[in-house]
C-alpha cells in the first residue's frame, strides 16, 4: 500500500517552491492565490534567500503547506495515497491533498494557526531540544523528574526525541539526559515551546476556526499525530487537530502503525527528504521517495 507523508515546521529552506511557480502554471495560480489569500507576498520570502525571514512561525507555517499541497496536485495522477500522515503542520496540508479542506480553508486554518502559536510563543518564550541515544521512557522519566514545563514533544524515531517546554526546564532537562548518557541533548533554533502545555492559549483560537470551517471525508484515513491511528471521521479529525496543539507529535507509532496496517511505500511531498530519514530509522525494510 502506498502511503504518503507531508513535512512540518522545520523543513524550509530558501528558494522552496520557485521550481514548480516557474514551471507549471497550476503552481504559478495556486502561489498567487496564496499571495491574495494572506495579504502579503509570501513568495518573494519563499523565493529569496532570507533563511532568517523564512523562519518566522507566520511565514514558516503557511509556505510548508503551500509546497505540500501544490506538489501535490501537479503531481496528478502520482499522487496515488492508499494512507496518509503530516508531521505537525503537515497534518493540514494531508487534509487538503485527501479532500477534507479546500485549498483556501486550509490555507487560512493554517495562518491562523501560525499566527496564535506566534502570539502565544511571544506572551510566554519557551524552546525545544533534540535528544538522540535513550529509550523514550527514559527521556519520559526524566522530563517527569524536572521542575517546571517541560514534556516529550516529538517522537520522530527511536533514539531520536524531541522535548518542549520552559526555558530553563528545558535546559535543565538537558543536563540530565547528557548525564543519563545521551549522545546529544541539543537546544533547537526554534520560536517556542510547541506541542507542550505552553500552546494552550492557541487551542480556543484554533478551535474556533475549525468550527467555522467545513470539514470532509478524506479520500482515505488519516493518520493523525495525537492517536497515531487511521481514521476518516471529520468530527474526529477536527478535535485531534486542536489536541494536537498540546500533544505529542507521536510520529514513530503513526509510521509503526501505517505499516502494520499494510504500508509497504512511503512517499513525501513537500520541502526536504527529513520524513523519509525518519521512515527508513523506524524501519529500515520500508521503500521511501520524493514527491518532487
Amino acid at each position: 500500500m502506498n502511503a504518503f507523508v507531508f513535512p512540518g515546521q522545520g523543513a524550509q529552506f530558501p528558494g522552496m517552491g520557485k521550481d514548480l511557480f516557474e514551471t507549471n502554471s497550476t503552481a504559478k495560480k495556486r502561489f498567487e492565490q496564496a499571495n491574495s489569500l494572506l495579504g502579503f507576498n509570501i513568495t518573494e520570502i519563499m523565493f529569496g534567500e532570507d533563511a532568517e525571514a523564512l523562519k518566522e512561525t507566520r511565514v514558516t507555517q503557511p509556505a510548508i503547506f503551500l509546497h505540500s499541497t501544490i506538489l501535490s496536485e501537479v503531481m496528478g495522477e502520482r499522487f496515488a495515497p492508499q494512507m496518509v500522515a503530516g508531521h505537525s503542520l503537515g497534518e493540514f496540508s494531508a487534509l487538503v491533498a485527501t479532500g477534507v479542506l479546500s485549498f483556501e480553508n486550509g490555507l487560512q486554518l493554517v495562518q491562523e494557526r501560525a499566527l496564535a502559536m506566534q502570539a502565544a510563543c511571544d506572551e510566554t518564550p519557551g524552546t525545544m531540544a533534540a535528544i538522540l541515544g535513550l529509550e523514550d521512557e527514559l527521556v519520559e522519566s526524566i522530563c517527569e523528574k524536572t521542575p517546571g514545563i517541560v514534556i516529550a514533544a516529538n517522537y520522530n524515531c527511536p533514539g531520536q526525541l524531541v522535548i518542549s517546554g520552559a526555558q530553563e526546564a528545558v535546559e535543565n532537562a538537558c543536563v540530565a539526559f547528557t548525564e543519563a548518557g545521551a549522545r546529544r541533548a541539543l537546544l533547537l533554533p526554534v520560536g517556542g515551546a510547541f506541542h507542550s502545555p505552553l500552546m494552550e492559549p492557541v487551542k480556543t483560537r484554533l478551535a474556533k476556526a475549525i468550527e467555522n470551517s467545513n470539514f470532509s471525508e478524506p479520500s482515505c484515513p488519516v493518520y493523525q499525530n495525537v492517536t497515531a491511528i487511521g481514521t476518516s471521521d471529520p468530527e474526529r479529525i477536527k478535535s485531534n487537530l486542536v489536541a494536537q496543539l498540546t500533544a505529542p507529535v507521536r510520529w514513530t507509532q503513526s509510521v509503526q502503525q501505517m505499516i502494520a496496517d499494510g504500508a509497504t511505500h512511503f512517499t513525501e511531498v513537500g520541502p526536504g527528504k527529513v520524513l523519509q530519514g525518519l521512515v527508513r530509522k523506524i524501519d529500515r525494510k520500508m521503500e521511501t521517495a520524493s514527491g518532487a
